[in-house]
This record gives structure tokens, C-alpha cells and sequence, in this order.
């Protein structure tokens, strides 16, 4: 389906045409005809969808067809994080730039004044975090008395951030007669029991089933001792030729050592994490963007929001605590139409993680070796009786994956020494 066949407006579909959009994708053409009749929408969409156009452009339609009364916003956009929420609001005054509408928003971390300055100017368009909406609500610098939509963008993230009671809280100072669209990557009990309580009839609108990864996204996983995951991290990146990867960690310290590490080995490098300054955040993202950085090494918490057009590739170095938390991870690859990858490096003490998540996935993730890879030769793990994990054996440059080759004291074993690639596994599905 093209865009001129939904009936947007003029103003609206020249700037769509702009930025070079003609075909739209699934969730655009079934949310829009929904949003545009005024009818509550359930949208099970991940990442590269299409999805903030699919619910930006019937809105800037609608408003655009009625003047506004007064200078309180129409349109409320929450969001999880500040980095999505100016994600959202870039994309409504993109799309909106032909249209006499004004988009603001709102997220914590930077000083509240200026955004007080420009809500008083008066807003059609508001997109917010929750945190930092209910400071601008107690300061009665902003009312939602005027709201006609309510859009909750991914709803499971806001959810898994403990937002439910600041969103319970904005909803008692909205209109009770109002729109309401709820989008979602994953289908929780929680997010059923939060889109029941919201949403009036709403129209279901499932680009893919449920708690899936994108069909778009090539999944692999490469079986790896644990202390060698840099190395051969290292060795894709290289001799693959990798560009503009986006490598995801479990702790801000991870982060920062592999991020060093990295480095050391000539690759270009940033890492973004909670305890970073905003302005870091957003100086290592933008050299991202241009390509100034090879990797980009983030924690789940920092990379919520970010969605980076025509990334390749995903590498979960480390996996997530949260099935869930994959589906977004690889999310951000293999968006819109376009084909990416996603990589995981698994680890022997990560086997129930990979078991959860192919469990969620409903299908077993393809397993890769990596042939040309020599792991480097590491000084032996002296561990205790209580650890399954016995590392490397010194000295021969292969890699030993929980193989029971090894003593406790690191020796091997008489008669049962073997060599593995990275790739190659003892434990089993």
C-alpha cells in the first residue's frame, strides 16, 4: 500500500515523501486507517517497523483538521527514555513541518526552565517521560485537560522500569473521553492487564506474533569460553569487516573494560551506560551515527530508545537477564525491510539464559563456529570445586568450552585432550 492511499493530507505526504517513504510497511497500514477513525489501537510492534510513523502521521492529520483551543497540548506521547522520547518528538515535526502544529518534549536529566519557557508558548504535540511530566504537573506548568490521544510507546519497556504507578498517576489528569494507543515488542501479563484497563475496543494490530525477534533479523550464536569473548568479538569485527556494531553488555563496568579493550586492539570505541552524562550519551551516539565509531558498547538500561538507521549488525556479548530484553536488544537490526544481524556470544554459565530465550523465540538459535579463530592463550583458572567453568589450558591456543578436559587445578586431563573451536560446545540444548 502506498501513503497516497490512506488519505493524509497534502502538507503531510509531501514531507513523508522527503525523507524518500512510498510503500508502507505492515503496521502503517493497518494502524493508520484506525487512528485516523478515532479508534483505540493495541500495536504488537518491535523496533524498525515503521512504528512511531504509524501512529505520528493520522495524529498530525487529525489535529491539522481542527484548530487548537488554548495552549495545552492535544497529544500525548510517553515514552521510556529521554533518548525515545526525542526520537518520537524529531519524527512528529519531521513529518509535520508543512503543518502549522508545535511539538515539544519533555525528559529529565537536563534543567526544567527552558522546557517551562516553551510549553507556555503553547504545544499541540506533547512527548514526554513520566518522571519528568508529573515535576512539570506538580509545578502546574503544563495541563493535560485538553488531551485527546494518549499514545503509551513501547508500553512493556516503561513497565519493566516501574513506570506503572507515574502512568496510573498522568491518567488521572487525563480526560476520560480520549484515544488511546498502546504499543508494545512483547505481550506480558502485565502489559495485558495494563492495555484492559486503558484501551476501549481497541483494534489489534500484530505486525509479527507476539514476543518474536524480527523475521528480517539473521540470529546465530557462537559458543565461546567466557574469558575469550573479547578475542573473538575482536576477530569478527576485523576480519568480518564489521561496521557501525552495536554490542550489548550486562553492567556498566563491562562496558567500560570492554569498550578499553576494544580500543587497545585498534577498533574504534565507545561506551554509553547509566553513569554517563547525558551529553556523553549523546556525543558517542552521534559519532556513532557518523561513523566515526566501529562499536558502540551499551547496557540495556542506556540503549533503550536508540534506533539507528541500517544497522548490520547486533551482538549480545553478553546475555540478557530478560528473554524479553533480546527481542529489543536485536530489534534495533533488521529495521524496516532491511536485513541485519545479531550475534550472541554464549558462555557455559549462560546456557539456561539461551534456553529461556529460544523457549520465548519458540525455535533454536543457529549455532556458528568461527574456524579461523586461534584463541589466545590465557593463564589457567585455578576455580573452585563449586564452579562447572575450568577455562582455557595454557599454553596450547585452543579454546576449552566446559569440555571436562581439565583437573580443578587446571592440568589436563590423561588420554581426554581435545581441542574446540569457538563455536563448538560440550553442553546441550
Amino acid at each position: 500500500m502506498t501513503f497516497t492511499q490512506l488519505g493524509l493530507k497534502e502538507e503531510i505526504l509531501k514531507a513523508v515523501q522527503e525523507k524518500g517513504y512510498k510503500e508502507t510497511t505492515p503496521i502503517q497500514a493497518q494502524a493508520i486507517p484506525a487512528i485516523m477513525k478515532s479508534r483505540d489501537v493495541l500495536g504488537g510492534a518491535q523496533t524498525g517497523t515503521g512504528k512511531t510513523a504509524a501512529f505520528a502521521l493520522p495524529l498530525l492529520h487529525r489535529l491539522s483538521e481542527s484548530e487548537r483551543k488554548g495552549k495545552q497540548p492535544r497529544v500525548l506521547v510517553l515514552t521510556p527514555t529521554r533518548e525515545l522520547a526525542e526520537q518520537v518528538g524529531e519524527s512528529f515535526r519531521n513529518y509535520g513541518k508543512y503543518v502549522q502544529l508545535k511539538t515539544t518534549t519533555v525528559y529529565g536529566g537536563v534543567k526544567i526552565n527552558p522546557q517551562i519557557g516553551t510549553l507556555r508558548k503553547g504545544v499541540d504535540i506533547l512527548v514526554a517521560t513520566p518522571g519528568r511530566l508529573l515535576d512539570h504537573l506538580s509545578q502546574k506548568t503544563v495541563s493535560l485537560s485538553q488531551i485527546e490521544t494518549l499514545v503509551l510507546d513501547e508500553a512493556d519497556r516503561m513497565l519493566d522500569m516501574g513506570f506503572i504507578h507515574d502512568i496510573k498517576r498522568i491518567m488521572k489528569q487525563l480526560p476520560q473521553q480520549r484515544q488511546n494507543l498502546l504499543f508494545s515488542a512483547t505481550y506480558s501479563k502485565d502489559i495485558r492487564k495494563l492495555s484492559d484497563g486503558i484501551l476501549n475496543n481497541p483494534v489489534s494490530v500484530e505486525v509479527a506474533a507476539r514476543n518474536t525477534a524480527a523475521e528480517m533479523v539473521d540470529q546465530s550464536i557462537y559458543k565461546i569460553d567466557k574469558r575469550q569473548k573479547r578475542f573473538l568479538l575482536s576477530h569478527l569485527i576485523k576480519e568480518e569487516a564489521w561496521f557501525q556494531v552495536l554490542v550489548f553488555v550486562r553492567t556498566k563496568h563491562g562496558a567500560n573494560r570492554l569498550a578499553k579493550q576494544l580500543a587497545s586492539e585498534g577498533i574504534s570505541t565507545a561506551a554509553i551506560h547509566g553513569d554517563k552524562s547525558q551529553n556523553a550519551r549523546i556525543k558517542a551516539l552521534e559519532s556513532f551515527k557518523k561513523g566515526d565509531l566501529q562499536a558502540l558498547i551499551a547496557t540495556d538500561v542506556a540503549a533503550r530508545g536508540i534506533h539507528l538507521e541500517g544497522l548490520s549488525h547486533v551482538v549480545n556479548f553478553d546475555l540478557p537477564q530478560q528473554p524479553e530484553d533480546y527481542v529489543h536488544r536485536i530489534g534495533r537490526t533488521g529495521r524496516a525491510g532491511k536485513s541485519g544481524s545479531a550475534i550472541s556470544l554464549v558462555s557455559s554459565d549462560e546456557k539456561g539464559m539461551l534456553q529461556r530465550i529460544e523457549l520465548l523465540l519458540k525455535k533454536s538459535i543457529h549455532v556458528k563456529t568461527c574456524t579461523d579463530f586461534v584463541p589466545a592463550e590465557l593463564a589457567p583458572v585455578h576455580s573452585s570445586p563449586a564452579r562447572s567453568f575450568r577455562g582455557p589450558r595454557q599454553g596450547t591456543g585452543r579454546n576449552y568450552y566446559q569440555s571436562g578436559d581439565h583437573s580443578r587445578d587446571g592440568a589436563p586431563r590423561q588420554g581426554r585432550s581435545r581441542a574446540r573451536k569457538a563455536g563448538s560446545s560440550s553442553f546441550s540444548r
